[in-house]
Formats: C-alpha cells, sequence, structure tokens
C-alpha cells in the first residue's frame, strides 16, 4: 500500500486535478492521498493559503470579510466549474468556512490555524466528491475522526505517540482515503497546524502508521537535484540518496521537502519518492535508509539565508563549568532554539535564525549574558548564509574540506564559520549572505565537476 502527498501546485486547478486522478487510477495500491491547498497555477497567482491568512486577519481586525470570503470561494468555484461538480460541494465550502469565522477568537493563534486549515480540509472534501464522481470508490477522512492527535498550544505543533496507532486503521479501508495535510486536533478538540511543509509532515505520519510499502510525494519536479536549478545550470539529477542526506539538504534550503517531514517515515523505514505530478513515469528520487556507494562523495550542496550570529569570548571559558548551560538556558528562557554552537578555548558562536530575533530581544540576550555570565565580549550580527556540503561519502574522503575552503577562498569571500556533525554527513559554512550564490556556484564546480572514474 502506497500514500501520496500532492503539494499545491500540483492540485492548483481543476486540470491539475484530473492529472492526480489519473495517477491514481494507474495504481491501485495507491490508497491513501493527503492533499496541500489548492497554490499557484501561475507565476503572479495567489495561493490559498494566502487568501486565508488575510481572511483570518481582517476577522482578527474585526473587518468586512466578505470581500476576502468571495476571493477564497471563488478559487474553489473556478476548480468545482473544471471538474463538473454540482453546486452541492461549494456550499459545503461556503457553510464552513462561514463557521470557522463565527468561532471563538479569544486565542487568535488557534483562530488563525483554524481558518488556515480550511484549505487543506475543504480541497479534500472536493477531491473526493470528484474521484467518486469518475467512477473511484473514495472517502474524505477527517483527521479528528481518524485520530491524529497533536500537542496543545502553545508548544511547537508535533503528533501524539498515540496518533500512529489510531491511524493505522486507515490500511483496512477499501477506498481511496482523502486526507487533508497541514493540521490535526488536540485532546482538547482543538485544531493545530503543522509548521513549514505541514502536509509533507501529514503524509510522513500516515505512511509510519499504516508502514506503507512507499511514501509518494509529488511535486512538479522529476527529482531531487544537486544543487538549485535557479542558481546552477542544469545541475546533476540525485536518483537515490538517504534519509540522512535528505534531512540536511531540506535543512539547508532544499524546498522539494520539508526536513522534519522525513522523521516519521524514518523511524519505520518507509522508502520515499519525490515524483513529479506533471510527468508521474519519471522515476523520481527515492530516499531510503541506505544506499549504494558513490564515486563522489558529496550528493548536494544547499544554502540557506536568514542566520545571526551570537559571539560570546570570555577568558577561560573553557574551564568554566556550567558556562554553556546557562547561556543556553539563556536563550531557553527568550524562547530562541539554536542551528550549530561552533567553539574555541575562549569563545563560543551560537548560530541562530534571524526570525526568532528582534530589538528588543537581542538587548535583553546581550544584556543578560554580560551581567550573568560575565562574558567579554557579547555581540550578534545578522545576514549570514549557510552553505552546506552533503554526501555519505564524505567521512571516508579525505582532503575534502580543503577542497571546499579552497574553492570559497577563489571566490573571494570569506568563511565566517566551519561546522561538521559528528556524524560527518555534512560539512556547514557560515558566509556572508551577499556571498552566498558565488560560493554556491564554486562549489558545485569543484565538486561535480566531470570525474574520471578510475
Amino acid at each position: 500500500m502506497k500514500v501520496c502527498k500532492f503539494g499545491g501546485t500540483s492540485l492548483a486547478s481543476a486540470q491539475q486535478i484530473k492529472k492526480v486522478a489519473a495517477i491514481l487510477k494507474a495504481d491501485p495500491s495507491r490508497k491513501i492521498v493527503v492533499v496541500s491547498a489548492p497554490g499557484k497555477r501561475y507565476d503572479n497567482d495567489v495561493k490559498v493559503t494566502d487568501m486565508l491568512i488575510s481572511l483570518s486577519q481582517a476577522a482578527l481586525c474585526n473587518e468586512d470579510v466578505e470581500d476576502y470570503l468571495s476571493n477564497v470561494i471563488d478559487r474553489y468555484a473556478q476548480i468545482a466549474n473544471g471538474l463538473e461538480l454540482g453546486k452541492e460541494i461549494l456550499d459545503i465550502i461556503e457553510l464552513d468556512l462561514r463557521n470557522r469565522l463565527a468561532s471563538d477568537k479569544g486565542n487568535p493563534g488557534l483562530f488563525f490555524d483554524q481558518l488556515k486549515a480550511s484549505g487543506e480540509d475543504n480541497l479534500a472534501k472536493l477531491v473526493a466528491v470528484y474521484l467518486t464522481s469518475i467512477g473511484l470508490l473514495a472517502e474524505y477522512i477527517n483527521p479528528k475522526d481518524a485520530g491524529l492527535l497533536v500537542n496543545d498550544f502553545p508548544e511547537r505543533v508535533q503528533a501524539l505517540p498515540e496518533s500512529y496507532n489510531r491511524l493505522s486503521a486507515l490500511k483496512d479501508k477499501s477506498a481511496i482515503s482523502v486526507f487533508p495535510g497541514f493540521f490535526g486536533y488536540t485532546s482538547k478538540d482543538e485544531l493545530r497546524t503543522f509548521e513549514r511543509g505541514g502536509s509533507d509532515i501529514t503524509g510522513s505520519i500516515l505512511a509510519a502508521a499504516i508502514k506503507a510499502d512507499l511514501y509518494e510525494n509529488f511535486t512538479d519536479v522529476d527529482c531531487v537535484f544537486a544543487a538549485n536549478p535557479s542558481i546552477v545550470e542544469n545541475p546533476e539529477e540525485i536518483h537515490k540518496m538517504t534519509y540522512r542526506e535528505m534531512r540536511e539538504l531540506s535543512y539547508a534550503g532544499f524546498a522539494v521537502l520539508h526536513d522534519e517531514a522525513l522523521m516519521p517515515a524514518f523511524k519505520e523505514s518507509v522508502p520515499v519518492c519525490i515524483k513529479n505530478t506533471n510527468n508521474p513515469l519519471a522515476a523520481g528520487t527515492m530516499i531510503v535508509a541506505k544506499r549504494e556507494h558513490s564515486f563522489r562523495p558529496v550528493t548536494g550542496i544547499s544554502a540557506d539565508s536568514g542566520f545571526s550570529t551570537l559571539f560570546v569570548s570570555k577568558y577561560l571559558m573553557n574551564r568554566e563549568i556550567g558556562f554553556g548551560r546557562k547561556l543556553l538556558q539563556i536563550l531557553e528562557d527568550e524562547e530562541i532554539s539554536y542551528e550549530h554552537t561552533p567553539s574555541g578555548i575562549d569563545n563560543l558562536s551560537v548560530i541562530l535564525r534571524s526570525h526568532q530575533l528582534n530589538t528588543e530581544k537581542e538587548a535583553r540576550v546581550v544584556h543578560r549574558i554580560k551581567n550573568e555570565l560575565h562574558a567579554d565580549e557579547v555581540n550578534i550580527h545578522s545576514n549570514f548564509s549557510m552553505v552546506v556540503l552533503v554526501g555519505e561519502g564524505m567521512k571516508n574522503t579525505t582532503g575534502l574540506a580543503a577542497r571546499a575552503t579552497a574553492a570559497i577562498s577563489r571566490t573571494g569571500a570569506n568563511i565566517e564559520m566551519i561546522n561538521q556533525g559528528s556524524s560527518e554527513v555534512s560539512l556547514v559554512f557560515g558566509v556572508l549572505k551577499k556571498d552566498e550564490t558565488k560560493i554556491l556556484k564554486e562549489l558545485y564546480k569543484e565538486f561535480f565537476s566531470p570525474v574520471l572514474v578510475q
């Protein structure tokens, strides 16, 4: 049995949904379908999720919401009309949206989640109706009824362990289960949405729950590439990679699959395949626990911006028991997570996602570190990017770091930070954002130029 997840571009229009139906017809083992909200149909189009964000913001500000609501309903109407569906499904969608708008606004975050999640939820209802209309046995599945339980607000949303046993019952259904991605319910029946790439996470959870033979993640590319094709011309295709490689590349900006989405599938050893809705016969990229040895040590190169560096220096820091713990406690108090912590004997850098910071929070952190830890120097700098080399073969390759630093040196850029994880599957370089593109291109040239196999 397979679990299939279709992204927003795969479901953006009636024409795209017809392609999804053809994919399901072609393989009867595709029994569970996870849908995103309708995405962009063309470059300047607006995603339904963005429409819903505008709608919820207007509602929270007590503005007249009818124009915002009409825009959302009209988008579904265009899809329904293109699929030759009756008015009944549109009445169901409009009633659902109005009920969500009338729900309690006492907790703005939960109200916001309610509206955002309607994009996936209502499209799942529409897709189930369409599949039935063309002769497929299909059923809309409500995540609450199916048992997708998540933790309570305000902690970061995660599926609770008991969800997996409850969701496993889906494997016994004879109909195609059309399951909305992106959200689950707490034990208090409060709807909460997953973070970025939430539908990917839902698909992975379901694949793990039923112990699927394969989790197919359908998007708009034939496969994963070794580098961003908008930066590197005609990058190499990656036909097979490990969970660890994909997780590292996703962390550093690969938009194909959200990094958190792999964890449930990884735990149950469910293979994942990235496929193209517009070209379903393409083999795609398989993501597995282990793969055969490759003569090329680097599988892929990725880069992501939006990082800041907290630099702390104190003489004899290395001899002060508990210094690191106290520093991280200050960050925890401010609800700041960290990415990397490269260090020396008298100094420590903490790499942070910049979106967690603001002027007031930065000032508090610097003040506390100076006054509570008696640091000699504390500062925070922004506009950094992380460039990551990833590959299972890196740990068995000598001189790789030297090649990488030499390549970066050729661009004339400075390396602000170097960090290699204990698994030796990745090598991370912190650089200024302005140098990101030229570094990525030079590293690709260094590690993916033609190689003569001995």
